[in-house]
């Protein structure tokens, strides 16, 4: 090889590797000579409210004897439905559940220590559109508490309510749609620099759409109002 060769040799491939480090900057996923063909990524991410939210209000109960116990707990279950019609929910965005009362003395593992025998819960569901309005009373309990009722029990929903995006298909086509569009883009930008025409679309993965809350935790648990969907779609071009 002659020293001409070596020289123009070097600056090739000093040349391919700039331009790999730049396509990378630019979302280029790979990129084959020998088919001609190029894969970029595209992203998209849109901030999103919640559409319907549920919300559990557990009460209990404890004592020595079953009917006070019961009477207690429907009393209580009356307090939490008086409450919350005044906060504006309608009959049919409120469901309550049967109360439950158990004895402690009659499990089989049962400890006759126990400072009460009968321990009861309730629980009153809210579901509803109205985020705002469940968001709004899940913050004013103050009047509840003053009332007597002793909110919490288990698996009740202490941690407040749960929030979610029923209409995920509605703004699942735009936010695809964007990560498309990003995608082309990039392929149009490698296309130019590397002196050729983008081609047909050879093949393509959507990918998942990720769905956060917008509290900075990497999943959504149900508990933030305000949602954030990201996708990372892939797409191969063909290069002409």
């Amino acid at each position: 090889m002659t020293v001409l060769s070596r020289v123009l040799t070097a600056l090739l491939i000093a040349a391919g590797i700039a331009f790999a480090g730049w396509s990378v900057h630019q979302g280029l996923e790979r990129f084959r000579m020998s088919d001609r063909s190029v894969t970029v990524k595209g992203l998209a991410e849109k901030d999103v409210e919640s559409d319907y939210a549920i919300w559990t209000l557990g009460f209990r109960r404890a004592g020595s004897d079953f009917g006070s116990v019961q009477q207690a707990l429907s009393a209580d279950r009356e307090k939490v439905l008086a409450f919350l019609k005044q906060q504006g929910f309608t009959d049919e965005e409120l469901q309550a559940r049967p109360l439950q009362v158990q004895d402690l003395l009659a499990r089989d593992y049962a400890q006759g220590n126990v400072p009460f025998r009968f321990n009861g819960s309730g629980q009153v569901l809210v579901k509803s559109a109205r985020v705002a309005e469940v968001e709004k009373a899940a913050l004013a309990l103050d009047p509840l508490i003053q009332a007597g009722v002793q909110l919490g029990g288990e698996n009740d929903g202490r941690s407040g309510p749960r929030y979610q995006l029923r209409g995920f298909n509605d703004v699942k086509a735009p936010l695809l749609a964007e990560a498309t569009r990003n995608a082309r883009e990039q392929a149009d930008k490698f296309a130019a620099e590397a002196g050729a025409r983008l081609g047909e679309l050879k093949s393509a993965n959507q990918g998942v759409i990720r769905i956060t809350g917008d509290d900075g935790n990497d999943y959504d648990d149900g508990s933030s109002r305000g949602k954030r969907l990201r996708v990372v779609s892939t797409f191969e071009y063909e290069l002409r």
